[in-house]
Parts: C-alpha cells; structure tokens; sequence
C-alpha cells in the first residue's frame, strides 16, 4: 500500500469508455495489461475496471485509478507509454479501429 506524502491530495483518473458488444473482447484484453502495469506503480493507490450492468448512459465501462498524488502521474504515464512502445500500441489508433469512444479527465474528491 502508498503512503500518501504530506501535503499531497490524492487524484482520480476517471476513464469512460462506450465499447461496442464486438470489441468488448479486445477493449478487455487492453484494459487488463494496462492496469497490470498501473498496479506496479509506485503511486497508485487503487484502480478498478467497471462494467454497466443497468440504466441509460452512453459509456458502458469506466476505469479509476487513484493516484497519492500529482507528483505521481507523469512518471505513471510514462510507465504506461512505455508499455506501449514495448508491445507495439498506439492507444488512438487501437480505439479508432475498435470503434471505441472515450470521455477522461483528472478528479479529486471534494469533502462535502
């Protein structure tokens, strides 16, 4: 488990996919390699991969990463672009081709 560093607030990123029952295969098949190098992480807190089971919407799966903090993203990311590089992905091209659709962006929680 991370320890969060003083001062720093924890993040989420929020990645929301509209897959298409013909590619759910390959979206999946993605989706686990990727999180398996998140997991490896210094930085990442948590991380799940959400399937819609019920009620309207437009993107039928979502993935959470949390991460201890901003400090972290940036050598996560390159963790993940190497990743990439590696095994020959091109992530825009790979959702084009699977006809995929994507909504993501950088959250934090708001105590309320």
């Amino acid at each position: 488990m991370n320890i969060q560093p003083s001062g720093s607030k924890p993040l989420c990123r929020i990645n929301k996919f509209s897959v298409p029952a013909e590619s759910r295969d390959a979206f999946l098949d993605l989706m686990a390699k990727t999180h398996a190098i998140l997991r490896q992480q210094e930085g990442v807190v948590a991380d799940r991969i959400l399937e819609q089971q019920s009620g309207p919407g437009v993107f039928n799966f979502v993935a959470m990463i949390e991460f201890v903090g901003p400090e972290v993203i940036d050598s996560i990311a390159a963790a993940v672009a190497a990743f990439d590089q590696q095994a020959g992905i091109d992530r825009q091209q790979a959702m084009a081709a699977l006809n995929i659709k994507t909504d993501m962006g950088i959250y934090h929680n708001l105590d309320v």
